[in-house]
């Protein structure tokens, strides 16, 4: 095969003699011929010497001598030996992967090839590139194993880093766990939409690999990507090849293989949605001698959409003002809050214009006490009649307050935390109108608790 090779580039100098011969020399001489001719007859004599035989060959050997030297300086190059890395080459294992687990193995490695650079050039050029680790035979257990590199080339010398590996085989064993999943990206989903249940087309999988490794699997788990969604309306959606993953009990991902490795999955998305009145409620004690007489809002109603569940507990959307020491009519612009379970809301923003006018007052007496919080398995009632019901002070503007009765007004007690026993509790007033001030005039009653 070296001497085939040796023929073909001689044969190849040889051509491009001929091609310098035809395209360079015989038109260069004719060029010289036809400048000579331009001149006069003292030039005569150098246009005879020119056209002599011998003066073409000399010239011609000139040239020759020079082409081929430029061209035996590139053969030489050619000819030398180098070296070319190839990095990061893929390596293929060769084993039982039914049967058996390997750690240690490298994922790819880095070849060094030395040898005449047209050598060189013909093993680049070559398609196969095969790294290979042959693990036929061995058994569980720990093992050095050399790893190989399948080159065509004889004539190419070559050094695999790193050449050999340590691994460790371990017995393929299998176990089957439940399949949950997790929902990734759910922000991205439109805020009226909810995704009101998950169906995935299996709960069991069968996960294998070394025994260690299957004990740190705490869970596995089917990642389903809200943005995989085809499209986000209400209805039952299929997502496709939903990915499974291993997890330890920190979260960590345990490699091992899950069969199936993907899933499918319909996703049930709705739309819950419900109408809440939006409840201005003052904070704080306006000016003195002064009371509200209007609280005027743009806004009276919001559409609410979350989470079903949590909208069913939902009887308005509170926005609070700062009326402390108010004494002149204020307009305020507000922005309201989502509460808990709330995605989106119809309104978002509010402005408030409140009024005030001159204060009065009003006297409810024998407003009946309730209670709030009692313990189970426990019954209450007042010491005395006088713990039974109270009079209620209202401070308002007068065409607010002229109107509202007992019924309108509660009295109650907080009875978080309270046992067995007589106790003296705060007695707490509210009312339905949030432009009133509500004053119990007994300020403590006494109450005794009792099991049932």
């Amino acid at each position: 095969m070296k001497k085939k090779n040796n023929n073909i580039i001689k044969k190849f100098f040889h051509n491009i003699g001929s091609f310098f011969d035809k395209k360079i020399i015989i038109p260069i001489t004719k060029l010289v011929v036809r400048i000579t001719e331009k001149f006069d007859k003292s030039s005569r004599k150098f246009e005879n010497w020119l056209s002599k035989t011998s003066t073409l060959l000399f010239i011609s050997l000139i040239i020759a001598i020079i082409v081929f030297i430029v061209v035996d300086q590139k053969k030489l190059l050619f000819a030398e030996n180098s070296a070319e890395i190839l990095q990061s080459q893929p390596v293929e294992v060769i084993m039982n992967e039914e049967a058996y687990v390997v750690e240690g193995l490298p994922e790819t490695v880095d070849i060094t090839l030395v040898g005449r650079k047209a050598d060189l050039y013909f093993a680049k050029q070559s398609p196969s590139h095969e790294v290979v680790i042959d693990l036929t035979g061995l058994k569980p257990g720990t093992h050095k194993v050399n790893i190989k590199y399948n080159q065509g080339l004889a004539s190419i010398n070559y050094n695999v880093n790193p050449s050999t590996a340590t691994v460790i085989i371990y017995p393929k064993i299998s176990e089957t766990r439940t399949l949950t999943y997790d929902i990734l990206n759910q922000d991205s989903l439109n805020s009226q939409l909810v995704i009101d249940n998950v169906s995935i087309n299996t709960d069991k999988v069968v996960i294998k690999g070394a025994e260690y490794q299957l004990k740190k699997v705490a869970t596995v788990k089917a990642l389903i990507d809200i943005n995989n969604l085809a499209k986000q309306e209400v209805g039952v959606i299929t997502i496709n090849d939903i990915p499974l993953k291993a997890y330890d009990e920190n979260g960590n991902v345990v490699d091992v293989e899950i069969v199936p490795d993907k899933i499918n999955a319909d996703i049930t998305i709705t739309s819950p949605s419900k109408e809440l009145p939006i409840k201005v409620i003052p904070v704080g004690t306006v000016a003195f001698g002064k009371a509200i007489s209007s609280i005027d809002a743009s806004e009276t109603n919001v559409v609410v959409y979350g989470d079903e569940e949590k909208l069913k507990s939902l009887t308005y959307i509170p926005v609070e003002i700062d009326v402390n020491d108010l004494s002149a009519n204020k307009q305020y612009k507000l922005e309201l809050e989502k509460p808990v379970g709330v995605k989106s809301m119809s309104v978002n923003n509010v402005t408030v214009n409140v009024g005030l006018d001159n204060s009065t007052s009003k006297e409810l007496s024998n407003v009946d006490i309730k209670y709030r919080n009692l313990a189970e398995g426990y019954t209450v009632q007042g010491v005395s009649a006088n713990d039974t019901s109270v009079a209620v002070t209202l401070k308002g503007v007068e065409s607010v307050i002229e109107n509202i009765s007992n019924d309108d007004v509660t009295a109650y007690l907080d009875l978080s935390g309270y046992g067995e026993g007589i106790h003296e509790v705060d007695v707490l007033v509210t009312g339905d109108d949030v432009k009133v001030e509500y004053v119990a005039k007994t300020k403590k009653v006494k109450v005794r608790i009792t099991k049932k």
